[in-house]
């Protein structure tokens, strides 16, 4: 709601005398609106970081791969690599609690490729 008309129907100027415009109803549509942008948000961040911690992954598969590890090393970081790319695309499908969880499993599979360096 704009500025404008706040203040028409202060005034009592507006013109309209429809019940659409009570309070009750502007706070359900206001409170409507806070959880879109809400799940817009969760949304948002659940495929940036998903794909952020594949991009890691990757990179750090990479890396290991040209060194003297153990194929399992690449393997671990490369697979949780795919895991974060998976959690993105659940993130930016709306599924935002699978994508945590994926993320957090992706992420732990990283560290276990870590554990073996």
């Amino acid at each position: 709601m704009t500025a404008h008309a706040e203040s028409e129907s202060d005034t009592g100027t507006s013109g309209t005398s429809g019940t659409s415009g009570t309070p009750g109803a502007e706070a359900a549509d206001d409170e409507d609106e806070d959880l879109y942008e809400d799940a817009r948000r969760a949304r948002w961040t659940a495929t940036v970081t998903g794909a952020l911690l594949a991009l890691m992954g990757l990179t750090a598969a990479l890396m290991r791969v040209g060194g003297a590890v153990a194929a399992l090393v690449p393997a671990a970081y490369g697979s949780g690599s795919a895991v974060c790319v998976f959690a993105a695309v659940l993130g930016a499908r709306g599924r935002t609690r699978w994508a945590l969880w994926l993320m957090i499993l992706g992420v732990m599979i990283m560290a276990l490729g870590d554990q073996f360096d």
